[in-house]
Formats: C-alpha cells, sequence, structure tokens
C-alpha cells in the first residue's frame, strides 16, 4: 500500500494514498477500537449540512474564497448523499467530545474538495481541514447540532410508525368492541370489560407517546452553532454567526434555531434526557402492552386463551407444536434496552463540567440506539402482531360467566356482605353467581337479567 504523510501535534504519520481521511481521523482510529461499529449515517450526513452552512456563510461574508467555499459545498453535497461514508472511520464511542467525529468529516470534505480543485489528497495548503472546512466552528458547536439534526430524522421515522401502531390499535378497538372479557386487577378476576375497550386503551397510551416524543422533538431545533468552543463565539465572524443557522435551515429543510444563549446551549445537554424520557415512557408503554398479549394469548389449552397472536415462527427445538409469542417478546426486549440506554444518557448529561459536556458520543450512540430500535421494532409489532391478532369470544364469554368478579354488580343490591357470602359459596361449591342468586331467591330473574347485562357493565354511566 502507497501511503502519504501527515503531520499533527502528535507527529508524523503514515495515512492511506488514496484515504480521504487523514492523520487526525487515523489515530483517533487507533486510540477508539470500541463498539466495532461505524457511525450513524445521519450524524455523518448531518455534519456535512453543518459544514455546507458553514461554508456558505463563510463565503457570503468574504471570508472563504469562493473557489474553495464551492468546492467545500460539493464535496459536502457528495457525502450528503451518501458518497465517501467508508471514509469515515470513527468509532461511535470516542474520547473528546466528538473531536474525532469532528475533524474525520473536515479531512474527509477537504481532501474531496482539494481532488474538485484538481490536487491531490494531503495537500492542505489548496483546502485546509481546520482553517477552511472548519472555519469559525468548534467541534463543541458543530457536533451537538448534527446531532440534534440526526436525531430529529430519526424520530420522524419513529413518529411515523408509532402513529400506524395507534391506528392498528384503534381498528382492532373498533373490531372486538363487542367481545366481553374479564377484567383483571392484580392478576385476580375483577369485573368484565370489552376486548375492544382494552385496544381502545392501549391506542390512548400510544397517543400520548406519540405527543410527548413530538413535544421534545420541536426543542431539538435550537442549536448552539455559532457559539464555537464554550459559546462565546470566539473566532467567528459576526456575518457568519449571523446568517449560519439560516442556512443550516435551508440546506436540512428543518426549522431550526439559533439558541438565544448560546453559552447556554453549550453547557447544558437537558434536552437530550427530556428525550430520553419521553423514549423510554413510549418503550414502558409498549412493553406493558406486549405484557398483555402475551397474558391473553397463553395457552393455547392451559392458558388465558382469550386472543390469538398471529404464529410468526417455531417456538421449541423440543417440544413440536410449540409457538412462542415472539414478537410481544422482542418488544420486552427492546424496551429493557431502552430503559438502560436512558439511564446512560442520564449519566453522561450529568457528568457535564463547566463550559462544556465532553460525553456527547455516547449520549448519541445511545440515543440513535433507542430510537432506531423502538422504530423496527414498532414496525414489526404493526406488521406481524397487531394486524393479525383474533379474538376466542366463547372463550372470553367462558370465563366471564364462571367467574364471581360480576359479583360487584350486584352489591348495590343485595349489599357487600351478602354478596361476599354468595361469592364465597361459589368458590366453594363451583357453582355460579347467577345460579346461586336464582336458586336462592336473593333477586327476580328479570332484575338479575338485567343487572348482569354484561353490556350494561362495561358502559360508563350505564
Amino acid at each position: 500500500m502507497d501511503y502519504r504523510l501527515e503531520t499533527d501535534l502528535i507527529g508524523e504519520e503514515r495515512v492511506p494514498k488514496d484515504a480521504y481521511y487523514g492523520v487526525q481521523s487515523l489515530r483517533a482510529c487507533e486510540n477508539f477500537k470500541i463498539t466495532g461499529l461505524s457511525l450513524n449515517e445521519e450524524l455523518i450526513k448531518a455534519v456535512c449540512e453543518v459544514k455546507k452552512a458553514a461554508a456558505i456563510s463563510n463565503r457570503d461574508a468574504g471570508i472563504l474564497d469562493e473557489k474553495i467555499a464551492d468546492a467545500i459545498i460539493k464535496a459536502c453535497d457528495e457525502i450528503i448523499e451518501g458518497k465517501l461514508h467508508d471514509q469515515f472511520i470513527i468509532d461511535p464511542i470516542q474520547g473528546g467530545a466528538g473531536t474525532s467525529t469532528n475533524m474525520n468529516a473536515n479531512e474527509v470534505i477537504a481532501n474531496r474538495a482539494i481532488e474538485i480543485l484538481g490536487g491531490q489528497k494531503g495537500d492542505y495548503n489548496l483546502v485546509h481541514p481546520n482553517d477552511h472546512v472548519n472555519n469559525g466552528q468548534s467541534t463543541n458547536d458543530v457536533v451537538p447540532t448534527a446531532g440534534k439534526i440526526a436525531i430529529i430524522r430519526l424520530l420522524d421515522k419513529a413518529i411515523e410508525n408509532l402513529k400506524k401502531l395507534n391506528l392498528a390499535l384503534k381498528d382492532k378497538a373498533i373490531e372486538f368492541d363487542g367481545i366481553i372479557k374479564m377484567g383483571r386487577t392484580q392478576m385476580q378476576d375483577a369485573i368484565p370489560i370489552r376486548l375492544g375497550q382494552e385496544f381502545k386503551a392501549y391506542s390512548c397510551a400510544i397517543e400520548r407517546d406519540i405527543e410527548r416524543i413530538s413535544r421534545v422533538r420541536e426543542n431539538l431545533n435550537s442549536v448552539n452553532l455559532g457559539g464555537t468552543a464554550i459559546g462565546t463565539a470566539l473566532n467567528a465572524n459576526r456575518d457568519y454567526l449571523n446568517t449560519v443557522v439560516d442556512n443550516l435551515s435551508k440546506v436540512t429543510g428543518l426549522k431550526l434555531r439559533q439558541a438565544d444563549n448560546l453559552v447556554d446551549a453549550t453547557q447544558n445537554l437537558d434536552v437530550f434526557v427530556e428525550l430520553s424520557g419521553a423514549i423510554k415512557a413510549c418503550a414502558v408503554s409498549l412493553s406493558k402492552i406486549s405484557n398483555d398479549l402475551r397474558l391473553m394469548s397463553s395457552g393455547p389449552r392451559t392458558g388465558f386463551g382469550e386472543i390469538n397472536l398471529p404464529p410468526r415462527q417455531n417456538g421449541s427445538s423440543i417440544m413440536p407444536g410449540k409457538v412462542n409469542p415472539v414478537i410481544p417478546e422482542v418488544m420486552n426486549q427492546i424496551a429493557f434496552n431502552i430503559i438502560g440506554n436512558d439511564l446512560t444518557v442520564t449519566m453522561a448529561v450529568e457528568a457535564g463540567q463547566l463550559e462544556l459536556n465532553a460525553f456527547c458520543p455516547i449520549i448519541f450512540y445511545k440515543l440513535f440506539e433507542s430510537i432506531e430500535t423502538l422504530t423496527n421494532g414498532v414496525e414489526t409489532f404493526v406488521e406481524n402482531c397487531i394486524k393479525g391478532i383474533t379474538a376466542n369470544k366463547e372463550r372470553c364469554e367462558e370465563l366471564v360467566n364462571n367467574s364471581i368478579g360480576i359479583i360487584t354488580a350486584i352489591c348495590p343490591y343485595i349489599g357487600y356482605k351478602k354478596a361476599t357470602i354468595i361469592a364465597n359459596k361459589a368458590l366453594e361449591t363451583g357453582e355460579t353467581v347467577r345460579d346461586i342468586i336464582l336458586n336462592e331467591g336473593v333477586m327476580e330473574a328479570s332484575k338479575l337479567e338485567e343487572v348482569l347485562d354484561p353490556f350494561a357493565m362495561t358502559e360508563i354511566g350505564s
């Protein structure tokens, strides 16, 4: 392999001749062999969108030569379109507050711009990674801004899938509205409920999650770009400072705004805790729904057996005929992971010191993972589970009729003490509550039928 020699603060280093990355990227690659993964593609694109907007502002302010700026802009456009992503060689988890990510972008953009201008990679006299590509910027405003852009786009996909889930749950609520089943509290028989009411409640929870996540998404539009190192805008030209976020909005198509207080926006990353909490809340909702589905579908002969989940794959390597609730199970596991990620994000945001939080890399790594696994999980939840759920109406009715829980509806007519006696007798003898009341003449048959009308018992105010 042919090499070129590049020099930085640490010394001289051989860089593969054809590489678009440079010495600082290479050192980071050698230092941070942590996850074995690459930078998120949305983050790569977002960083290059920041660089493009900065080049436009610096060109228009007369800080960058027009030819150099235009070459940088063209190089950014190519990366935004998906080219040269293999040249981003940095691990997502890295020391240095994201400097390695920023410099990886600076070097790749600079070397591609050098080529566009007819030069050879590594000839930084033509286009310099720091002096030209990074002009008026710092890792400390570039990386948080790019991270927010990437998160906004990932959230849009998540919200879209959550809306599909909400609609699927509403459809099931309508489909199952006429099916009476036994409600349970603390895993014990309670009072009747319609299966459709349960699914409607699930949709309500998801609607709240969508609202929470959407509210936080709006807060992410505030960025600290222009603040440079600590929010004081040192080395940022006034014209650049006044235009760079507007240009970034045009480049990204997002409604971004410069933070009112750039020092605050650089020091404090509490918006990411807020976001992580909203994602966690959604994951908890999804996990609870999944728990319910696993319980209601348990069996097929010895469990609740109230609903059927669509069979997706064999459930056992030793037990023939067994089919497991694999989609709800994977949703549970996604939730467990997101809950753990939330703690990591919380601790990383808390660990900021004085004018900077050095832990953006782990914050973004965990948030990206949470959002993407949530998005993908919800997609399979809708398509491979929710849409295919069917109800066992007869089984639901059987459990209602054999339950002592319906005695609750009779309490107002015969009193709590008498109702307790009847309930205990039903448990001891195996007789139904209905039969005991009729046999003992506790209530008129017509009145009993009216009181024990299962639909009446599930209608508010009836």
